[in-house]
């Protein structure tokens, strides 16, 4: 079983510490979201778990190697990550964009059948096959959004990081690509996300961690983590919490402690 771990890390940037003693593990085939207010450390914290930020303090590791020493056509190959900011800064098409997630893949001769089928799928589940041929730079926030995960995607990593993969998509593309994410971690692989939305992670996600100002709050299950105490503690505020009559579970915020 492939484990994805943080022990003791510490993070300073400008001077400021922005992760501090954060020990964590995370398993494939679930779910994890990341939750906090503004500021947290869950951006961060993503990073380093990609490698894109080393640790001044403590470690990040892959089956216990450290992310950064591992051979980077081999850490794109095993983790994916979707940024934040969703810029591109070239016109190209939306498949040949997707088709980029294979560069760690592809050896001397180009784009195979393999290849071509991950691209195929990664579009498929991210409902922008018919933006195939589109330039980028004409797509919509929430259509770019997609074409971002989908060239993840198409990477098949073991490891699925995502900053807030959601944010942009309208309710109905939010719904397709929350049954997408649960079915990449049924399939047996790693879903890391930062998400804002407390009711959404409540739905989404197996396991959640808490992090304010940089540190963990709480972390495990999403029933056992996502309770009036510990949202109180992270976020300061005082919430509701229930299930509708289908069985989902809501959260909803109704003041500031």
């Amino acid at each position: 079983m492939s484990i994805l771990a943080t022990s003791a890390l510490g993070l300073t940037l400008g001077g400021a510490r922005v992760l501090d003693a954060v020990s964590l593990r995370f398993e494939r085939g679930r779910v994890t979201a990341l939750l906090g207010a503004n500021g947290a450390g869950k951006s961060s914290l993503l990073a380093c778990l990609a490698a894109l930020r080393i640790p001044d303090r403590g470690t990040a590791t892959l089956d216990g190697v450290d992310v950064a020493a591992l051979d980077r056509r081999d850490r794109g190959r095993r983790i994916g990550l979707l940024p934040q900011a969703g810029d591109v800064h070239w016109n190209v098409d939306v498949r040949t964009l997707v088709g980029l997630g294979r560069l760690p893949h592809r050896g001397r001769w180009g784009e195979t059948a393999a290849d071509r089928g991950a691209i195929e799928r990664a579009m498929a589940a991210t409902d922008v096959a018919g933006l195939a041929m589109r330039g980028v730079e004409h797509l919509s926030g929430g259509e770019r959004g997609r074409v971002l995960l989908a060239r993840v995607l198409a990477g098949e990593p073991d490891w699925l990081l995502a900053d807030e993969p959601l944010a942009s998509l309208d309710p109905a593309h939010q719904i397709d690509v929350a049954a997408m994410l649960r079915s990449v971690a049924a399939a047996g692989r790693g879903v890391v996300l930062v998400v804002h939305d407390l009711g959404l992670a409540a739905r989404l996600a197996d396991d959640v961690v808490l992090l304010k100002n940089g540190r963990v709050v709480a972390a495990g299950p999403a029933d056992d983590v996502l309770t009036a105490p510990l949202i109180g503690e992270t976020y300061g505020i005082a919430v509701e919490i229930g299930r509708t009559p289908g069985g989902a579970r809501y959260i909803l915020p109704t003041g500031v402690r």
